[in-house]
């Protein structure tokens, strides 16, 4: 790598870039281990600025790893309602009850044992190693390659697995021993507002170090193979009022997709009528059906196209336990996404 050669002035213009222009960001202002775990988590496929409000929430709950530990999971699901892909919390509980049952709270300080904690993967490992305690280690994600991409001149797919290590040896090839936590969240920084995938050379403090510029290829990099296309699914949600004017909720498994979430009674639709396969699946007699709205709803790996009904139970065949909660209760239960745009459209 020829940059390599030029390594400290590449270092410093990032660098100085970074002091002078990064953004104020509430996870910055700490190195605590603990926080920025948090925020490395919650960061994961979700936008810096849905981020902030929850970070904010979560640490004023769970201002410890001790009080996060001890939290019931229906507390930390309610914490994360929202944001999604609620693996991610379940896990972070789990390591943080690790570290505060064999570290005594303190957050390891080795890749090796900081890697072992649940749901810790290679590049959380490297953000909280670096940022917290200034280790340079690598902490490469999807803004990391496709800097690097681009300023090396890497035509490899970065959507293969095996191609990160060529990026995680780019970094401790270029990282400054001095400032890790710094050299790491310039180069993400650098990659969300910047190098962006339509980037904004004119404006970016390393363009001198790069070859994908240098040779005009800054807009075929990265190279990311597309993915099969998604598995799409079509469901009808039912909001369904008993005679007391409470509303039936159900909890999903415990495992698998919104997993241990409060939702309404949903069924996959094929070719029949909405509320025939609805009773047919469910034992449930409905009256009074009206439609209340219809949206999509996107995970990683399928889409849900969900119609939204209204009803009113007239008859249970089921034998299976109905549960009905008031307004009230139901606001204070975690729920997904797509439950919360169908509460958004109901008239109380």
């Amino acid at each position: 790598m020829q940059i390599i050669e030029q390594k400290k002035a590449f270092q410093q213009a990032l660098l100085s870039w970074y002091e002078a222009e990064k953004r104020d960001l509430p996870w910055r202002r700490t190195n605590n281990p603990y926080y920025i775990w948090i925020s490395e988590v919650m960061l994961q496929q979700t936008r810096v600025d849905t981020v902030i409000p929850y970070y904010e929430r979560f640490i004023e709950k769970f201002p410890t790893m001790q009080d996060l530990s001890e939290a019931k999971e229906e507390e930390i699901l309610k914490m994360w309602e929202g944001l999604g892909y609620y693996s991610r919390v379940r896990n972070l509980q789990s390591g943080v009850r690790e570290v505060v049952e064999t570290y005594g709270g303190e957050v390891p300080n080795t890749r090796e044992k900081i890697s072992a904690l649940k749901g810790v993967g290679p590049y959380t490992a490297g953000a909280i190693l670096s940022i917290a305690y200034g280790v340079p280690e690598h902490a490469v994600d999807g803004n990391v390659m496709r800097v690097l991409s681009r300023i090396l001149l890497i035509e490899e797919d970065i959507a293969l697995p095996r191609n990160r290590k060529i990026f995680e040896q780019a970094v401790m090839e270029l990282i400054s021993e001095e400032d890790a936590s710094s050299f790491n969240q310039a180069l993400m920084e650098l990659g969300a507002v910047i190098c962006t995938p339509n980037p904004r050379c004119l404006l970016c403090p390393v363009r001198d170090f790069c070859i994908a510029f240098e040779e005009g290829k800054q807009q075929q990099l990265p190279i990311k193979l597309k993915k099969q296309k998604k598995k799409y699914v079509s469901l009808a949600a039912f909001a369904i009022q008993n005679e007391e004017g409470k509303w039936l909720l159900q909890k999903r498994p415990g495992t698998g997709l919104l997993a241990g979430l409060w939702e309404f009674p949903m069924v996959e639709l094929q070719d029949l009528d909405a509320v025939e396969t609805f009773e047919k699946d469910t034992g449930l007699k409905l009256k009074k059906v009206t439609e209340l709205t219809r949206f999509s709803h996107l995970f990683s790996h399928i889409t849900w196209d969900i119609h939204a009904y209204r009803a009113q139970l007239e008859d249970v065949t089921s034998k299976e336990p109905l549960n009905f909660y008031t307004k009230e209760q139901i606001e204070a239960l975690p729920k997904s996404k797509p439950v919360m745009k169908i509460i958004e459209s109901i008239d109380w």
